[in-house]
């Protein structure tokens, strides 16, 4: 039996706010940004990183079988394939550059990670990519603009939303990644109303979150200046130059 259309986009809006209960919830989950170890050096559970990325990935499927037209009213779909090439490598590019640039002006240097740890990051960045983008960037982009708003005011509230939903802005955390979370945002509404699509987002979206990765060593929850690990070692370390003195006669 055909459902109507009312119903089924009913079911769209339902799946569609449980993916942004989802999103809020990635730090219970250790996924997105939090796939991050604790202070006790513990990384989080594996089975509740994949748990995150397969409900994720499984809600966004329930959408794509309910909506009637996923691919041209919420842009679950390639789009352009050379705009959506162009683009995403563009996007790419200007991504990798600005973990590059934030990492020399933090660090002095790339801060590369354990070679180890490439696998599960790699994973982990196209699993979040693709979730936010089909989220914000897909269905909740198309069903505001359905809702009549225009592109430009419906792209900020989907960036806004999304900025929001990564919890970046919370206490103690550095404030150029709730910057960088907006700023893909935007990126990868733009592209998705230039393309037709969220492919073009997608990529640039997964190269930027692994670059962050490669140049930082973590997921998104960079520490603030003076509390990465090395900087707390070299405050205990005796300062370069000074030797210790031991007692006379020894």
């Amino acid at each position: 039996m055909e459902l109507p259309d009312p119903l089924r986009h009913l079911i769209v809006i339902g799946l569609a706010l449980l993916l942004v209960l989802l999103r809020l919830d990635a730090e219970r989950f250790g996924a997105a940004e939090y796939d991050e170890a604790t202070r006790d050096g513990h990384l989080p559970s594996f089975r509740r990183r994949i748990t995150w990325y397969l409900l994720g990935i499984g809600l966004v499927a329930g959408i794509f079988v309910a909506h009637p037209s996923p691919g041209d009213v919420l842009s679950l779909g390639s789009g352009d394939r050379v705009a959506t090439l162009v683009g995403g490598l563009g996007y790419g590019l200007a991504g990798a550059a600005q973990a590059i640039a934030f990492a020399w002006l933090r660090y002095r240097h790339l801060r590369l990670p354990e070679l180890a740890s490439y696998p599960g990051a790699l994973v982990n960045a196209l699993a979040t990519a693709f979730i936010d983008e089909a989220t914000y960037r897909g269905v909740l982009y198309g069903i505001v603009l359905g809702a009549g708003i225009n592109p430009t005011t419906a792209n900020i509230m989907q960036a806004l939303l999304y900025a929001l939903s990564t919890r970046l802005g919370a206490p103690g955390r550095d404030r150029y990644m709730l910057v960088l979370a907006l700023v893909i945002g935007l990126a990868g509404g733009w592209l998705t109303s230039l393309t037709g699509g969220i492919a073009a987002s997608f990529l640039g979206h997964a190269v930027t979150r692994f670059a962050v990765f490669l140049c930082t060593g973590h997921a998104g929850q960079v520490a603030l200046r003076g509390r990465e690990t090395e900087d707390i070692e070299r405050r205990r370390r005796m300062p370069d130059g000074w030797r210790v003195v031991g007692p006379r006669g020894d």
